[in-house]
């Protein structure tokens, strides 16, 4: 989410913008860079942003960021140049998480839900202690919103859903182990 946001900001700022849209700009196609080598391929477009997909990351992009070369849509920096953008701006996110991600913090939901307060960080294993039980999740489950909260990448219903397939896990194997004395 924020990553995405700040991806889209970083690439328009860093002068990505032309001064036409490209017709070409459409799912499976090449994008190419300034110097005519391919820089990936379209994977969506939806909403003014292309996500490009460089074989290393999936780059969120303005729709405004692209005009047309003889050989299909164009961007004004290289895969290289694009892939080290989204290297730096993802270090930075992981660094803002890991500076939040401390024992006793609270964490909210993907959708805004109070979840519970981290209680153990070990490596990159994550204990969160909610309201019914304690979440065992990994550090990647983490960001921070642009308002510096610490959040899940799950939403509340999603959370549910998992514990109570757990739940169902757990019992449906007490009841073979049970089953097989």
């Amino acid at each position: 989410m924020k990553f995405s946001k700040m991806a889209i900001t970083a690439i328009a700022a860093a002068g990505l913008a032309t001064a036409a849209h490209a017709q070409g700009v459409s799912v499976g196609a090449t994008v190419y860079g300034p110097e005519g080598n391919s820089v990936g391929t379209i994977e969506n477009v939806a909403e003014g942003v292309v996500t490009v997909n460089t074989g290393k990351h999936r780059a969120p992009l303005p729709a405004n960021a692209f005009g047309e070369g003889e050989q299909g849509p164009t961007i004004t920096v290289t895969k290289a140049q694009l892939d080290q953008m989204l290297d730096e701006q993802l270090a930075a996110a992981n660094a803002q998480r890991d500076a939040a991600l401390v024992a006793t913090a609270a964490v909210i939901t993907a959708d805004n839900q109070q979840l519970g307060v981290v209680k153990s960080v070990e490596g990159d294993n994550v204990i969160v202690t909610g309201a019914d039980t304690d979440l065992n999740l990994l550090r990647e489950h983490f960001a921070v919103n642009q308002s510096g909260q610490l959040i899940v990448l799950f939403t509340q219903a999603q959370i549910q859903q998992a514990l109570a397939a757990q739940t169902a896990a757990a019992q449906g194997g007490q009841g073979a182990a049970e089953g097989s004395r």
